[in-house]
C-alpha cells in the first residue's frame, strides 16, 4: 500500500505542478485555447495555481523528510477539494474530458488522503 500511495503522490504531484505552473506562468498563452478560463477572474486562477504548487511541495517534502506527515495529507485534502471547483467550472461550460480529469484527480487525492491517514500513515 505504501508504494502505491507514493505513485499516486507522484503521480498528482506532476499533474498539478504542470497545471500550477501553467496557471501562474502561462495563464495569457493557454487561456485563449480553454474557454472556461473566462468563468475565473486572472487573479483567481493565479491564486489556484499557487495553492496547488505549494501543495504539490506538501504531497512530497513531509513523507520524503519525515517532517510534519499530515501536511502530506492536508495537501491532499486540499487538492481533491480544488478538484471540486474545476469541476464545476467545466460543468457549467460543458467541458466534458475537463470534468472527467478533475474527477480522477480529485478522487486520487481523496484515495492518497485517505490512505495516508488511515491506511498508511507515514507517521
Amino acid at each position: 500500500m505504501n508504494i502505491l500511495l507514493w505513485i499516486l503522490q507522484g503521480f498528482g504531484a506532476l499533474l498539478y505542478g504542470a497545471s500550477g505552473v501553467m496557471k501562474v506562468f502561462m495563464f495569457d498563452k493557454v487561456s485563449g485555447d480553454v474557454p472556461s478560463f473566462g468563468a475565473l477572474p486572472r487573479g483567481v486562477w493565479t491564486a489556484l495555481g499557487l495553492i496547488e504548487l505549494v501543495c504539490v511541495v506538501g504531497l512530497i517534502v513531509p513523507g520524503a523528510t519525515h517532517w510534519q506527515p499530515m501536511l502530506t495529507v492536508a495537501a491532499a485534502t486540499v487538492l481533491a477539494l480544488e478538484s471540486l471547483v474545476f469541476i464545476g467550472v467545466h460543468v457549467k461550460y460543458r467541458e466534458i474530458p475537463p470534468i472527467i480529469m478533475s474527477s480522477v484527480l480529485g478522487l486520487l487525492m481523496a484515495f492518497v488522503a485517505y490512505g495516508r491517514l488511515v491506511l498508511q500513515p507515514l507517521f
